[in-house]
């Protein structure tokens, strides 16, 4: 089995998932606003579905989208991570970066804190040598946060196969973040 990584920023927490985030997360996935560069909100059972997945690929890896929580209150608040799709994409194989956090925490720089401590588990513990990350072109919160992180849009233009056809969520976007030049953004 491999080691758990689990880490800490300034202000949060990213950490296996337990039993008590099940309420959180799904609550979460039902916010209209939280889920609206998805193809819908999720139910409570698909919800459980995806947080016991987030928890075995930690445990299978040691590494994931980590269950988020603050540090003072220690309230659950969403995920950030580094994920393989299971999706054939078109720059397969990958490792990719996303976050999804509560509504009530946007605007206060939590997606880049934690983005960025997992940026720094992919290249310096897992020694990727590219992390990228995709979202579909009129998501500017996520594409701002990418663009935060360093990440460089390719202007790579795809379908996502695992939105439907037709879908107008279906096209998206590409990021990509070298580990050098991630190196050289460190130094700035």
């Amino acid at each position: 089995m491999p080691k758990l990584i689990e880490f800490n920023t300034d202000r949060l927490q990213l950490r296996q998932w337990c039993l008590a985030d099940r309420e959180p997360f799904s609550r979460l996935n039902a916010d209209a606003k939280v889920m609206a560069y998805f193809s819908s909100p999720l139910d409570r059972a698909a919800s459980d579905t995806l947080a016991d997945r987030c928890r075995s690929l930690i445990t299978e890896r040691g590494w994931g989208f980590w269950a988020v929580e603050t540090r003072d209150t220690h309230a659950f608040i969403g995920f950030v991570g580094l994920h393989i799709p299971s999706d054939v994409l078109p720059f397969s194989p990958c490792v990719e970066i996303g976050w999804r956090l509560a509504g009530d925490y946007w605007g206060r720089g939590l997606a880049t804190e934690a983005a960025k401590g997992a940026l720094q588990v992919g290249f310096e513990e897992l020694d990727l040598p590219e992390i990228v990350s995709f979202t579909v072109f009129s998501n500017s919160r996520s594409r701002r946060v990418m663009e935060r992180l360093g990440m460089r849009d390719t202007s790579t233009v795809f379908e996502h196969p695992a939105i439907a056809e037709g879908h107008p969520l279906r096209v998206h976007c590409l990021y990509r973040l070298s580990r050098e030049n991630w190196r050289l953004l460190k130094c700035i």
